[in-house]
C-alpha cells in the first residue's frame, strides 16, 4: 500500500490560500503564516509542493520563483452585477476602515494625553505642598519685615564707599611693598622664596 506524508501545516496553508485566493510565493506564506502559526520555511516549502502535486492548489513557475494559488474551480463563477456589488461593498469598508483608523488616531491621542496628566489625588497633593510652601515664604517675609536691625539704604551706600577706600589704598601699598622687594632682590644673592622665608624667621 502506498503511504503519503503528510507535512506540518498542510491543511492550514490550504484553508489560508483558498481564504486569500491570491497568489503567493512559499517566501510570502512562511511570512504570513509564520509568526503565528510558528511554521519553518522547509515545511512550509514541503506542504505547498505536496499540495500542487495533489492538484487541491495551483502552481506556476516564473523563471526560478513559483507561485501557488487557491484552485478557481472550486469557487463559482461570479457574474458582472457580483462584481459591481463587490466592489461598492468594498469601497464601503474601505470609507468605513478610513474611519475607525482616524477615530483610533484621535482616541490614541486624547489617551497620551490623559496619561500624561496629574490625576485628581496627584493635584490635590501638589496643591496642598504649594500651600504649604508659601506658608513658609510668608512667615519668612513677616520674619525679615518684622525684625528692628535692618540696613538703610544710606548705610549700605556708605559701607561699600569704604569698602571702595579701603581696597584702593591696599593695592596701592601691595604695590608699594612689590617694588621695594624687587628692588632689593636685584642686589640679593638668593632667591625670592629665601628672602621671603628670611624675613619671617
Amino acid at each position: 500500500m502506498l503511504l503519503i506524508s503528510i507535512h506540518p501545516g498542510t491543511s492550514l496553508i490550504l484553508a489560508y490560500l483558498n481564504e486569500k485566493n491570491r497568489p503567493y510565493s512559499a517566501q510570502d506564506v512562511f511570512c504570513n503564516l509564520q509568526k503565528q502559526h510558528g511554521l519553518g520555511k522547509t515545511a512550509v516549502v514541503r506542504a505547498m509542493e505536496q499540495l500542487a502535486t495533489e492538484g487541491r492548489i495551483k502552481e506556476k513557475t516564473y523563471g526560478k520563483q513559483k507561485i501557488y494559488f487557491a484552485d478557481q474551480a472550486q469557487f463559482k463563477d461570479v457574474n458582472d452585477a457580483d462584481l459591481k456589488a463587490m466592489d461598492c461593498q468594498i469601497s464601503e469598508l474601505s470609507a468605513e476602515a478610513q474611519s475607525l483608523t482616524h477615530s483610533c488616531r484621535q482616541l490614541d491621542s486624547e489617551l497620551k494625553e490623559l496619561n500624561s496628566s496629574l490625576t485628581t489625588e496627584e493635584m490635590m497633593s501638589e496643591i496642598r505642598a504649594l500651600k504649604e510652601e508659601c506658608s513658609r515664604y510668608r512667615a519668612r517675609l513677616e520674619k525679615i519685615k518684622s525684625a528692628t536691625n535692618h540696613v538703610t539704604p544710606e548705610e549700605k551706600e556708605k559701607v561699600y564707599k569704604e569698602r571702595t577706600v579701603y581696597v584702593k589704598e591696599w593695592k596701592k601699598r601691595k604695590r608699594l611693598a612689590s617694588d621695594m622687594m624687587n628692588a632689593i632682590l636685584e642686589g640679593y644673592p638668593k632667591s625670592k622664596k629665601e628672602f621671603l622665608v628670611s624675613g619671617n624667621s
